[in-house]
Parts: C-alpha cells; sequence; structure tokens
C-alpha cells in the first residue's frame, strides 16, 4: 500500500541528481542518470515509471514479491540487469531514494562509492 504521497517524474529527477556525481543525459528519448557515465536509472517515456538496475538473480524475487511495483518490460529488459518500478506503487519519497541509491551503488566506481559511506553500502538495509 502507498502512504498517499504522489511520486512524480519531478521527485524521480531531483532524488537521482541528488545523488553524488550524478548527470542527467537524454538517451532513446528519455532522461537517464548516469554516474561515471553509467545508466542506473531512467524515466519511462510516459513518467510513470523508472528503470533500475537490479541483479538478475534478485529481480524474479521483487517482483513476485510486489508484481504491482516492480516489472520487466518484455523483450527488453530480459537479458539485463534491470528493471522497471511503477512510480504510484512506491510507499513515499524515502522508498524512491532508497531504490535510486541501491541503483547507484551497483554502477558507482568503487572509489566514489568508498568516499560516500553516508549512503550505507548495496544490499544493505531491511528490504
Amino acid at each position: 500500500m502507498t502512504t498517499g504521497a504522489t511520486i512524480t517524474a519531478a521527485d524521480v529527477r531531483a532524488a537521482a541528481l541528488s545523488l553524488p556525481d550524478t548527470t542527467e543525459k537524454l538517451a532513446w528519448g528519455q532522461p537517464t542518470f548516469r554516474v561515471a557515465g553509467k545508466i542506473f536509472a531512467s524515466l519511462g517515456d510516459d513518467g510513470t515509471a523508472m528503470g533500475v538496475k537490479c541483479p538478475r538473480e534478485d529481480r524474479a524475487e521483487l517482483i513476485a514479491a510486489e508484481p504491482e511495483k516492480f516489472f520487466i518490460r518484455e523483450g527488453h529488459d530480459d537479458h539485463y540487469a534491470w528493471m522497471r518500478v511503477r512510480l504510484s506503487a512506491l510507499d513515499g519519497p524515502d522508498e524512491l531514494a532508497a531504490i535510486l541509491t541501491d541503483s547507484w551503488w551497483q554502477v558507482a566506481p568503487r572509489r566514489l562509492a568508498a568516499a560516500h559511506p553516508e549512503l550505507g553500502a548495496a544490499g544493505e538495509g531491511d528490504g
């Protein structure tokens, strides 16, 4: 269940750009968010979902546990460590930040990640 806080594309942009050394670049007609040139998040073309890095071995479990929140775009995400998140299903800004931070950790260079221990480490938390 959501808290009633509606997450928007603007919220995704602000949260992603708040992460260290993150830049925004248009690719495939969509905003993408990158660290060290590597994409860790993107906004869907209709602004209702975002794509994030997710280890393929964890993805099926997340989707099975919360199919209203997590999904893959068949034929597009199948072979990549990537999944989609419906913004309307997020519990609020804290969950948005946690998902984006986890995705950022997966692509951030080790040196940069080590310089930001305040962000926690990928895989930490109770989610």
